[in-house]
């Protein structure tokens, strides 16, 4: 479970220092110091061919926000502290230096006292200092997204105390309203789009613990066999804590939350609907766990009625090292012209070092390819007394040595040879009780277990059997030993 160990310099730096690291690797980008404000370096010729658009919020959520800046999204963003609210000076240096005079700026949020009240009174501010000084007042608008349904009541709209949080469907407002700012759209119709991303997507996330802040270690842990769902970005409680399912359990209850949710069937009132999922890793996920979960809301959603046309999963928005995930659901419009519309822009190439470019999604994720198929080898289960009784006392002196080898490797190597002879050697006896081995021909029944050892044990020492159990075999064919 993630711990409270950080690779840290000085907690007070460690914003300006990261977001350093993110313009060298990328060297489109720059960075204000000072203001900790990350802009797209021709930022005057953006400035005069298209509506801006910005956005910011407290560190720890990388790749959001400043990893979205590029031509095709953001323009530029502002990052607080870690989980702080960037302050309203902060925010209004970011506007000045973004504002595009003629088309206008976007500002889009999520949806957080600290962010709503800085970033507004910075708007504001900027009002106020341009018609001071004898100017028109300048075309500002800000969107914020509330995508959250972790805190809503699925019977009910009620928000039981807190408004719905600002999570990594916001990252789909800066997509699409970036995509639409690129393509020549007007300040409305910018704003348009960002808005109803922000009312057509339905986000809910869990994790497995909270995470550690640098400087400030962990704020609460959860059991080893627990989960939490409705956790928030900076650690917030959700709204259960539950035993850990298995993950298609979990990931079933997470979809039918969403879908449940009154603003969902607001948006979606018979429940038939295309959609954009979107699975986002809180942070400290693996990416094989995130293949899994992206399985299983694709699956989910599916039977559920819902049909995904485009499947996004990644690192968008991070609680920091979070062990979790949200899934997102966007509701894409009915009319075809609209639908067609959002499609484009979702598939527009972005140019930010955040955002990795899809393709839709086709009917199929994996094919079977007779060209990969080998000769199909037949033979003949078979039952023999003998061959039962050796493999049953094999299989039980591997369960009595297993702790024994499992020890052995954790000193020399990664722990796991004596789980793995235990899988190879409880896949031969399944199939040997099954009556799924050619027990009467000695050379047939190795090959046949040495595939079942392929395919239990794998690794080092399951290739080893592997080559031994086929020479063994291939001698007593040679042979003629039956």
């Amino acid at each position: 479970m993630t711990g409270g160990k950080h690779f840290v310099t000085d907690p007070k730096t460690l914003v300006k220092d990261s977001l350093l690291g993110l313009t060298i690797a990328n060297p489109h980008l720059s960075l204000d110091e000072k203001e900790k404000v990350v802009y797209i370096k021709d930022l005057a010729e953006t400035r005069k061919r298209q509506v801006t658009l910005f956005c910011g919020g407290g560190s720890g959520h990388e790749p959001s926000h400043a990893g979205f800046v590029g031509h095709g999204m953001l323009t530029a963003a502002v990052s607080g502290h870690v989980f702080a609210s960037p302050s309203s000076s902060q925010v209004l240096s970011c506007l000045r230096r973004v504002y595009a005079e003629d088309k206008g700026t976007l500002v889009v949020i999520k949806n957080y006292t600290g962010d709503v009240l800085n970033f507004g009174r910075a708007v504001e501010r900027f009002k106020s200092e341009r018609v001071n000084h004898g100017k028109p007042l300048p075309k500002v608008v800000m969107v914020v997204v509330g995508d959250d349904v972790g805190v809503v009541n699925p019977n009910d709209d009620e928000e039981g105390g807190v408004g719905r949080r600002g999570l990594a469907g916001t990252v789909l407002a800066y997509k699409l309203a970036g995509a639409r700012a690129a393509n020549g759209g007007t300040l409305d119709q910018v704003k348009q789009i960002a808005e109803y991303v922000a009312s057509h997507t339905f986000t809910i996330g869990c994790a497995l613990n909270a995470t550690s802040v640098p400087g400030q270690g962990m704020p609460r842990t959860l059991k080893d066999d627990e989960i939490e769902v409705g956790m928030g970005i900076h650690n917030e409680p959700g709204f259960e804590k539950k035993r850990l399912e298995p993950a298609n359990v979990l990931v079933q209850g997470l979809v039918d939350h969403i879908l449940n949710s009154q603003p969902f069937k607001k948006a979606c009132p018979d429940g038939k609907a295309r959609v954009l999922l979107f699975v986002n890793n809180l942070g400290a996920t693996s990416n094989l766990e995130m293949g899994l979960i992206t399985k299983l809301v694709m699956e989910v959603t599916v039977a559920r009625g819902l049909e995904p046309v485009r499947v996004f999963s990644g690192t968008y928005m991070t609680g920091l090292a979070m062990p979790g995930a949200s899934i997102s659901v966007l509701v894409l419009p009915d009319n075809d012209v609209e639908f067609k519309d959002l499609i484009s822009l979702i598939d527009q190439p972005a140019h930010c070092p955040g955002w990795v470019n899809h393709a839709q999604v086709v009917d199929a994720g994996s094919t079977d390819d007779e060209s990969a198929q080998g000769p199909v080898v037949s033979f003949t289960p078979t039952s023999d007394a003998t061959w039962e009784r050796v493999i049953e006392h094999a299989y039980s002196n591997v369960v009595a040595e297993e702790p024994e080898v499992t020890r052995l490797d954790q000193l020399m190597g990664d722990g796991d040879c004596g789980q793995v002879l235990l899988s190879g050697a409880t896949a031969i006896l399944e199939h040997s009780k099954k009556t799924a081995l050619p027990l009467n021909d000695p050379s047939a029944a190795l090959a046949r277990i040495s595939s079942i050892v392929e395919d239990a044990m794998g690794g080092t020492s399951g290739i080893i059997y592997c080559l031994f159990l086929d020479g063994l075999s291939q001698q007593l064919h040679q042979l003629g030993v039956t």
